[in-house]
């Protein structure tokens, strides 16, 4: 009876998402050139840049919270086909599209705002204040849908 929450929080997810990916890209082309470097900020010593970077992946690995659910979602499934042919077609469509939007707006943030780039990527974009204020409107409601 609440799957329709499901698909809301994930219309949201998407609008707010494609929002930050739109936002990033079109002030790149504003800018007409990329702030960030491959290379990152400059750091006093190389372990300094081995930290940062685990502690990237470990901010990657905490985003993918599927994990934590994905039991319970397997005994949700009528079988056949078999539970564990529908999760893995399941797990490999959502991180497949998980990753491309993570990883569009990690880098078009990137390249927007440079090593200024902030946390919370739609906080850094001035205008459209409308476009703003409805995709932070949309993360609402999807960590709303997320408490089912």
């Amino acid at each position: 009876n609440m799957a329709w929450l499901s698909v809301f929080a994930a219309v949201m997810s998407f609008f707010y998402s494609f929002v930050g990916f739109g936002l990033g890209a079109a002030k790149v082309i504003e800018n007409g050139v990329i702030k960030g470097g491959i290379g990152g900020i400059p750091l006093a010593s190389p372990m300094q840049k081995v930290w940062r970077v685990a502690q990237s992946l470990g901010d990657i690995t905490f985003a993918y919270p599927y994990t934590l659910v994905l039991l319970e979602i397997e005994d949700t499934l009528r079988s056949p086909p078999a539970e564990s042919k529908t999760m893995k077609a399941a797990s490999r469509a959502s991180i497949a599209i998980t990753t491309f939007f993570y990883l569009g707006c990690g880098c078009f943030g990137y390249a927007a705002f440079g090593d200024g780039t902030p946390g919370n990527l739609l906080t850094g974009f001035g205008e459209p204040y409308w476009l703003i204020d409805l995709a932070n409107l949309c993360v609402v409601l999807h960590l709303l849908g997320g408490y089912q």
